[in-house]
């Protein structure tokens, strides 16, 4: 029988670590949203989680800081990102290399020059607006690259949030054939964890800004 496209996509796809002659598994991934989804915040969770920054500040830099990950004075002051930031982690044996790419729909060609290096892409969505115009934007450009994505629904502490609402979203849409892999544990104010399916463990949150991980 004929193979799908997307296995034949991601069979022909060169991930980064390819020719390297060592044990350590290199990917590049981009981080990718409409404005004000939460890409920048999630990355900043990325990096406190994986031990490579200490303490968590505030994207608007509220608390004088603001995120590692806006470098320029406009984007802390406007709580935007404006050009692609890179960085990197490690996580287990895998070396990260992390793009945080801007949402604004001006700052587009930015987002498309880093599709260019990509060996996966995350899509953050919210979990109360769910797919936004920048976020159709966003797949067309990982579809045109061939990336290999998976989909991130934020913000479900927030009034309203509804993720069965925007996997509804992705696969009508997008047309993406979305599938839950994690499940919230209570939503709006009662949102205090996840349960992984695929792990079959619950994650909860505790700390001031959910600094600490619960593993159930």
């Amino acid at each position: 029988p004929p193979s799908s496209p997307l296995l034949s996509n991601l069979a022909s796809r060169h991930f980064s670590s390819e020719d390297d002659h060592d044990s350590i598994r290199r990917r590049n991934i981009g981080i990718s949203a409409h404005i004000d989804s939460g890409k920048t915040t999630l990355t900043e969770r990325i990096l406190f989680y994986t031990g490579r920054i200490k303490a968590i500040h505030d994207v608007r830099g509220k608390d004088g800081v603001g995120a590692k990950m806006d470098s320029m004075d406009l984007e802390r002051e406007k709580g935007i990102t404006i050009q692609s930031a890179a960085t990197f982690c490690r996580w287990k044996d895998a070396h990260i290399n992390i793009i945080d790419t801007p949402g604004h729909v001006d700052f587009t060609i930015e987002v498309e020059r880093a599709l260019r290096v990509l060996d996966g892409g995350i899509l953050v969505l919210c979990g109360v607006s769910g797919v936004q115009s920048q976020s159709l934007t966003v797949d067309r450009q990982m579809k045109r690259y061939n990336v290999p994505r998976l989909a991130f629904i934020n913000k479900l502490d927030r009034q309203g949030s509804n993720p069965w609402k925007v996997i509804n979203d992705l696969r009508n849409q997008l047309k993406l054939n979305a599938c839950a892999v994690q499940l919230p544990i209570g939503l709006e104010d009662k949102h205090t964890g996840v349960v992984d399916l695929i792990l079959n463990k619950s994650y909860t949150f505790d700390g001031e800004k959910g600094e600490k991980v619960k593993e159930g």
